[in-house]
């Protein structure tokens, strides 16, 4: 390709990317991946720069057999000293169990939808229950000396009530930070965003232009949300980081090395996976000429 050399719009900035893959990308695979491949994946995430990963989540092994092998694979990974291991737990029952095995993992994430439908199909409470769970396991959480961390799914928008009001979100939020949480996550979860109110790469930069430096994806562009049927998936990893290096944006990654992370998660799933990235490769810019 070639460029006449004005990429200075991102310079200067930095954002942090947390690889979701190995937990949000992995339980909505139909088939169930091997321990040992999981830990290979999440090996290869660790090398290429990440520092937070979403390995393992704490739910009934019947509703999400993929991820029933959390424990494992936590004791399996080996990742850099640097790297915060994260897991997902939707209930105090789901904490108690991540607890039992609290030295292998720093961060804790709760989660909740903004829309009432779409929290009662996906955990089968209302908003209000999950919210007052959430004010305990807050409790336990940073008694643990964990880091606290909340999503609140569907912030831009429910496929079952479609447009949620965002004093509905914000108040969400106010009650997260009020329980202890200490970075609080807006999920797209089922494509529903545009980027005037701001998923895909448009909203992510929409976000960045309104300050946002964290931001959530996986790699392989896996996952996706169960219900309802026909939710887009997640953006991919190799794409974003290639937008923002393409700004001129940091995020400490080695876009070569995700790319490869999500070749080898393309055959271990045995099907081929279509981010952008991973079907082009990185972009490869050249001096312009005259």
């Amino acid at each position: 390709m070639v460029t006449d050399g004005n990429r200075s719009e991102g310079e200067g900035r930095r954002v942090r990317i947390r690889e979701v893959g190995p937990r949000d990308g992995f339980q909505n695979e139909p088939e169930t991946i091997p321990t040992a491949d999981k830990i290979r994946l999440i090996d290869a995430l660790g090398r290429a720069g990440f520092k937070r990963i979403e390995v393992a989540s704490f739910v009934r092994p019947d509703v999400i057999p993929q991820l029933s092998d959390g424990v494992a694979v936590l004791r399996g990974i080996d990742l850099p000293h640097d790297v915060a291991r994260m897991v997902l737990v939707p209930n105090s029952r789901g904490l108690g169990n991540a607890l039992a095995v609290r030295d292998l993992f720093e961060e804790v994430t709760l989660f909740v939808s903004a829309s009432q439908t779409h929290n009662q199909r996906n955990i089968n409470r209302t908003i209000e229950e999950t919210m007052a769970d959430a004010k305990v396991m807050g409790k336990r959480i940073v008694a643990e000396n964990l880091t606290f961390c909340a999503v609140i799914a569907t912030s831009f928008g429910c496929p079952y009530e479609g447009k949620v009001p965002m004093d509905r979100v914000l108040g969400i939020a106010e009650q997260f930070a009020e329980a202890g949480a200490t970075e609080i996550g807006f999920g797209d979860t089922t494509g529903m965003c545009n980027p005037a109110y701001a998923s895909r790469l448009a909203n992510a930069y929409a976000a960045l232009e309104t300050g946002c430096t964290s931001f959530e994806s996986s790699f392989g562009e896996l996952g996706g949300c169960p219900v309802p049927a026909g939710s887009t998936g997640n953006i991919a990893t190799e794409d974003l980081v290639s937008m923002f290096h393409e700004m001129g944006v940091e995020t400490g990654l080695d876009l070569p090395a995700v790319i490869e992370a999500a070749r080898e998660a393309q055959s271990v799933l045995g099907r081929r996976l279509t981010s952008h990235s991973l079907v082009a490769g990185p972009v490869h810019w050249h001096p312009a000429i005259g």
